[in-house]
């Protein structure tokens, strides 16, 4: 059995693909998946095929760049809210960086403007690889910057 590492309840983490680094993120035991902050999500015609375009996180917050991201590679899923109701959305996958390890995650495009966290782990990513100790917080950041 492979061992967990511990994480706090919240962090930072790069997710190079996106142009994200040392992006906060909140552990979320109760969400089943992650979620990032997006906004102009919207399916196109790009050269014959359709594809999922989006721009992350929005003009207001401190790591925006105004660039519009495009993927082929989406799936659509009903997730339910924590507040209970259900809505649709669209999911794709991308690398996160933690503790100098890259891992696959399936984030979700979620309109997060209002929270104070742009993205949220969810504990499909965080079973099998992670404890969460809710006392703790930027455990993988600290390791970083010590290195």
């Amino acid at each position: 059995m492979k061992k967990k590492i511990t994480i706090g309840r919240k962090d930072k983490a790069d997710f190079p693909a996106l142009g994200l680094k040392g992006m906060d993120i909140k552990m979320d035991t109760g969400a089943y998946t992650s979620a990032i902050h997006c906004h102009k999500i919207e399916k196109r015609e790009k050269e014959g095929k359709e594809v999922l375009v989006f721009s992350l996180l929005d003009p207001s917050h401190s790591q925006y760049q105004d660039q519009e991201f495009s993927v082929e590679e989406y799936t659509e899923k009903r997730i339910k809210s924590s507040f209970g109701s259900s809505e649709k959305r669209y999911v794709i996958e991308t690398d996160i960086m933690l503790f100098g390890q890259k891992y696959a995650i399936e984030l979700s495009l979620s309109k997060r403007g209002e929270m104070k966290f742009p993205i949220l782990i969810g504990r499909r990513f965080l079973m099998g690889k992670f404890i969460v100790d809710p006392s703790r917080y930027n455990l993988s950041y600290k390791k970083r910057i010590n290195n």
